[in-house]
């Protein structure tokens, strides 16, 4: 997501390293290539003649052309205009009273029975009880896709299987909310390939008759423009309250997050960032800026790792810190808490100043290597995960590695590793999260941090990935340099020729 559009702007600002003061030529040239890396990222061309002009004013003016520092307040300028450009944002559902109805619609495959798992999920997490209607009625498989789901994460779900009437399945879902105590009821109404009238007339009548709270839109975020254009399309029909975007985490390009709350005025609520039931956040558009820019998103991270983690252990773990009693045990513990986030390389790029190392990791299995790292611990006996530096030589070495099916190299490698952790980690108790992500840029930048947790020597990818057909040439190569040196093998001394010739 935006990777294209961070590129695009990280090679604008690069041009302005170096430089005390610019000239007005130099910054409007750097402005043409902001205005094309928003281009490239599929945002609207009046979004984007509206952003430049912003950015503009600002960044021409006799303060900023005389700085010492010109970039960073280029950077800055550009931070804030797209928080303008996104928000403000209500991320909340207004719940109300003892029952709050909330309609989700949009056009087929845009995610929006998967979309009402996922809301179903969220709102049951903090403490509310949902119940699931499904409402399309054009779909045969969305009945039953929203039973499956329903089962998976023990929410009820309503159903009418041989109903023709989805007004009249969402008037009967409500009473049946009632009778079983559910407060939030989501309503899963029927989508179209395209927008047509008669799909408007079928929303219009469920929104009149049911007076739904607030009504979502959810949209695909890989349709770019066409997602805008849909928005505009519900909008003018039934007065959104939000809008959904889903896909976010393949190979959208973005532009479509950052034209549609100006072009429509309707504001995201929600992204889907990944296929799996948890993968849902509160849109916010700090964040999202501060992800486009390469800045990381350190309060989104600590809002889920607040949703995700399980408090009670965490405060236990920090007690335990500040004993100074840090054991592979409290590490396996903190490994199985971070991937409830997500997958690693996701968590890094939310980390002000680790973002660079996922590219620099390239191609490396990091959830495999983590596993690897676990099952080394496994191996290992209470007392030598207690005090692994002191109790574990080469004869334990060699049994742990067997039991794990690595090598004995690596189970020293782990240990050494996690002494230096230990120490750090008793260093960091007690310390606010700001004060702990400043110590964590600072070790990264110094190249002693390893998130991946790789156990092997393997060296780190460069990054720079090799197109298939660099690949195929530099094997090609290889194997030409293989046949050479067997050949030397097996010539004669001498000249090469047999003896006596």
């Amino acid at each position: 997501m935006f990777e294209s559009l961070q590129e695009g702007l990280s090679s604008a600002f690069r041009s302005l390293r170096g430089r005390g003061k610019l000239s007005e030529a130099n910054m409007r040239d750097v402005l043409g290539q902001v205005r094309t890396a928003l281009l490239e990222a599929d945002v609207s061309l009046p979004v984007v003649k509206d952003f430049i002009a912003r950015v503009s004013e600002q960044a021409l003016g006799e303060r900023v052309l005389k700085s010492l520092d010109p970039g960073q307040h280029l950077v800055g300028f550009i931070h804030q205009e797209l928080i303008n450009l996104m928000g403000p944002v209500d991320s909340s559902l207004h719940l109300r009273g003892p029952q709050t109805v909330l309609m989700l619609c949009g056009l087929q495959g845009s995610g929006k029975t998967t979309t009402c798992g996922k809301l179903g999920r969220m709102i049951d997490k903090r403490g509310r009880k949902p119940l699931l209607v499904a409402a399309d009625l054009q779909r045969p498989a969305a009945i039953r896709q929203l039973e499956v789901l329903g089962e998976q994460l023990g929410l009820p779900v309503y159903t009418e299987v041989e109903a023709t009437d989805p007004v009249k399945v969402c008037q009967n879902a409500v009473k049946h909310a009632k009778t079983i105590g559910a407060e939030i009821v989501i309503l899963d109404t029927a989508g179209r390939l395209h927008v047509d009238d008669e799909l408007m007339a079928q929303l219009g009548r469920i929104d009149r008759r049911i007076e739904p709270e607030q009504i979502y839109l959810v949209v695909d975020g890989m349709t770019g423009q066409d997602a805008v254009n849909s928005a505009k399309a519900f909008n003018e029909a039934l007065e959104l309250d939000g809008l959904i975007m889903t896909k976010l985490d393949g190979d959208a390009r973005g532009g479509a997050a950052l034209s549609v709350k100006a072009i429509t005025n309707v504001p995201i609520k929600f992204i889907g960032t990944g296929e799996h039931l948890d993968e849902i956040e509160e849109f916010r558009p700090e964040g999202m800026a501060e992800r486009i820019l390469g800045m990381g998103d350190i309060v989104g991270l600590a809002q889920k790792a607040h949703e995700e983690f399980d408090q009670e252990e965490m405060q236990k773990q920090e007690e335990r810190l500040r004993k100074g009693q840090f054991t592979l045990d409290d590490f396996k513990k903190m490994l199985g808490q971070t991937k409830k986030l997500g997958p690693l390389n996701k968590v890094m790029k939310m980390i002000p100043g680790m973002g660079g190392m996922t590219e620099a990791m390239g191609d490396a299995d990091v959830e495999g290597d983590m596993q690897r790292l676990v099952g080394v611990i496994d191996s290992m006996t209470p007392d030598e995960r207690r005090n692994p530096s002191s109790t574990i030589d080469t004869s334990r070495r060699r049994r742990i590695a067997a039991g794990a099916g690595v090598e004995a190299h690596e189970v020293n490698q782990l240990v050494k590793q996690f002494d230096d952790m230990a120490k750090l980690m008793q260093k960091m108790a007690g310390m606010g999260i700001r004060e702990r992500m400043k110590m964590m840029r600072d070790i990264s930048k110094q190249g002693m941090a390893d998130p991946s947790g790789r156990l092997s020597s393997k060296k780190a990818s460069t990054g720079k990935r090799m197109t298939p057909k660099e690949r195929a040439k530099a094997k090609k190569l290889r194997d030409k340099e293989a046949r050479r040196k067997k050949r030397g093998k097996n010539r004669p001394p001498g000249n090469g020729k047999p003896p006596g010739k």
